[in-house]
């Protein structure tokens, strides 16, 4: 985890999780904690999806199912403090079984495992820090809940597409006026929602300005059903995209957009994950995954997750070593 922000600049980390929808003074509008913007449900299905929340471990870990629609591009709240860390990759060396895999490295905050289904996007499974909702560590009945779709941290939707982020110090992102502007993890939710491959996704990038302001500047792994994986960064101002090759791809907190393999592997959880996917030809199944993922822990590791982006399966292992937790997706 790299902890080279100062103080000061995370206190202002609202950016990171809200679109720019500003009000007179120029600051992002709020809403009252009792009236989600997110949620474009109506009052039955805001309550079926309350009622679905369950804790299932000492994290502590949430589950919820949300019901309905929602606006990924409303506004939140949301106030974290800390920069990210992060090991993520991709391992496709069986073009049948490709593989997304991750570690969050954060803060001792309480998560979700969110299953989302809009009616005008895909079907997913994410994974959501609820402290970005001003959300404690017991949810229940508080209804900053039904703003959690917009905050996916990682996650895989139906079409086999997956993402995560990671902070890259070095991203700078330069605005186009013609562009509506995102923030930097928002822009998640609008890749699982409307991006069914890694072109696709790329392409949801692209017509989005991030906003990195107040906050960590953050790059991007992304993979599909069909092995072809990629990373987003923003080099100089501009972005740039990394293609996947050799049936393997990793990203931690180092820049890989035009540096070569000898650099990136001078990190040493890059080097790690490299190194096992090396002499695995890119062919690892989940287990074999989370043995990976659980060489590159850190002490502030909050989960560790894959996902099968052919067979819609997800296995989630959180900070308490409670066990494994297996989520099934269905794919279309």
């Amino acid at each position: 985890m790299r902890r080279t922000l100062p103080a000061a600049t995370m206190a202002l980390l609202l950016a990171l999780t809200s679109c720019t929808t500003a009000g007179p003074s120029g600051a992002p509008n709020s809403v009252p904690d009792d009236m989600p913007n997110a949620s474009r449900q109506d009052a039955a299905q805001a309550e079926r999806t309350m009622a679905s929340l369950r804790r299932v471990d000492d994290l502590p870990l949430y589950e919820m199912t949300y019901v309905g629609a929602y606006d990924p591009t409303a506004g939140t709240d949301a106030t974290p403090s800390s920069p990210f860390g992060c090991s993520l990759f991709v391992a496709a060396g069986d073009p049948a079984r490709p593989l997304f895999a991750r570690n969050f490295d954060w803060d001792a905050n309480p998560a979700l495992v969110l299953r989302t289904d809009p009616p005008d996007g895909y079907a997913a499974i994410s994974l959501v820090d609820i402290s970005y909702l001003g959300v404690g560590a017991d949810p229940t009945g508080d209804r900053r809940l039904l703003d959690a779709p917009l905050l996916p941290f990682d996650g895989m939707n139906e079409r086999g597409l997956a993402v995560g982020l990671a902070a890259d110090d070095a991203a700078t992102v330069r605005a186009d006026p013609g562009k509506p502007t995102v923030g930097s993890v928002r822009i998640l939710r609008l890749v699982l929602d409307r991006a069914a491959t890694v072109d696709e996704a790329v392409a949801v990038f692209s017509r989005h300005n991030l906003d990195f302001d107040g906050g960590p500047a953050l790059h991007y792994l992304l993979a599909d059903a069909t092995g072809a994986s990629a990373v987003i960064e923003f080099v100089d101002g501009e972005l740039r995209v990394e293609r996947g090759t050799g049936g393997w791809q990793a990203l931690t907190n180092v820049p890989v957009a035009g540096v070569s393999e000898q650099r990136r592997r001078e990190d040493h959880r890059y080097g790690q994950i490299a190194a096992a996917l090396s002499r695995a030809g890119g062919v690892l199944d989940a287990t074999a995954a989370h043995r990976v993922l659980a060489s590159v822990r850190q002490g502030h590791t909050r989960w560790s997750v894959t996902y099968g982006l052919r067979s819609g399966e997800v296995r989630l292992v959180t900070a308490t070593g409670g066990g494994e937790r297996r989520y099934q997706l269905p794919m279309s």
